[in-house]
């Protein structure tokens, strides 16, 4: 079991960014992929982005262009860099990595 905590959310305006990052409590990163979820109101979590232990990033298409994810293994620290934020973007953000959760991170877009 690894533990995650996400940090970096908050409220933001239509258009701005923000960069969640979720830390590790072990180097996790070159055995299997680590995503980020997503969880609006009355929805259910969706994938938003992944990463493979090869470096190979997929994302959602609401997060193509818009979104970046990374991870720097020497800080056991996976990335979301989130560009021209939408208010349907607004949610609770979870890292995740092999059925282990943070305990998420609620970002706002809204003016």
């Amino acid at each position: 079991q690894v533990q995650l905590v996400e940090s970096g959310g908050g409220l933001v305006q239509p258009g701005g960014s923000l960069r969640l990052s979720c830390a590790a409590s072990r180097n996790i990163f070159n055995i299997y992929p680590m995503g980020w979820y997503r969880q609006a109101p009355g929805k259910q979590r969706e994938l938003v982005a992944i990463i493979t232990r090869g470096g190979i990033a997929n994302y959602a298409d609401s997060a193509k262009g818009r979104f970046t994810i990374s991870r720097d293994a020497a800080k056991n620290t996976l990335y979301l860099q989130m560009n021209s934020l939408k208010p349907e973007d607004t949610a609770v953000y979870y890292c995740n990595y092999q059925g282990d959760w943070g305990q998420g991170i609620q970002v706002t877009i809204s003016s």
